[in-house]
């Protein structure tokens, strides 16, 4: 199927990560050469089909090597409350740190232009693994932020934050502190906050966040 000129192409995959077979669904674009990888997150509700496919798609056909990663089959999770995102945070971002390890095999994919993109829980996990994992250049994080416990980073790759103004999941004070630590950091980034926009975007917003998304991601990879 083709997308915006590029022909891209959809396959399954699969990793361990601490004896636990981890899928991941892959659309690469079709032609050969090497692309920037981006390894896409989901957030505490796990894998939504209508989420994965037509965004995954979409940005490969801007020539972008997409991953998605499931994530929450290291620790056996189908939704993620308080308690159990606090228990088994550790357990995915090393299987993210796997992921990234995955990704880079796969010969569409350069090694040196990593990217992440999370939403909600997955943006928490896409800021910490690259907070620590320096082959990451670079973030997109939909309605995320920082954990608490990870905040006195002293190195980050550019990130994009992208929010709703009356998120009452994630308060759009998480995004205002995340600018606080990454200005700290002297880390590049850029951040849209969108007025009446809740815990997720849809029509014009929506096109407008996967428009920063696409730009920004080019921009650093």
């Amino acid at each position: 199927m083709s997308f915006f000129g590029i022909d891209v192409r959809t396959s399954g995959g699969s990793f361990e990560s601490a004896g636990q077979r981890i899928t991941v669904q892959q659309f690469i674009p079709a032609a050969e050469g090497k692309y920037p990888a981006i390894l896409a997150l989901h957030g505490s509700g796990g894998i939504r089909e209508g989420w994965s496919e037509q965004p995954s798609r979409l940005m490969a056909g801007q020539g972008f090597s997409v991953f998605v990663v499931h994530y929450f089959e290291r620790t056996g999770t189908n939704w993620a409350d308080r308690d159990t995102t606090h228990c088994h945070f550790p357990d995915w971002m090393r299987t993210i740190g796997d992921a990234i390890s995955f990704a880079t095999c796969n010969p569409s994919v350069d090694a040196n232009r990593i990217g992440l993109l999370g939403f909600s829980l997955g943006g928490y996990l896409a800021l910490s693994v690259a907070s620590v994992d320096p082959r990451v250049k670079a973030v997109v994080e939909f309605f995320g932020g920082m954990p608490e416990e990870l905040q006195g980073f002293t190195r980050m790759p550019p990130v994009l934050i992208l929010h709703g103004e009356e998120d009452r999941i994630v308060p759009v004070s998480e995004a205002t502190r995340l600018q606080t630590l990454l200005e700290r950091a002297e880390t590049p980034y850029e951040m849209k906050l969108y007025p009446g926009a809740g815990h997720g975007f849809s029509g014009m917003q929506f096109l407008d966040a996967g428009q920063r998304a696409v730009k920004f991601l080019k921009r650093y990879l």
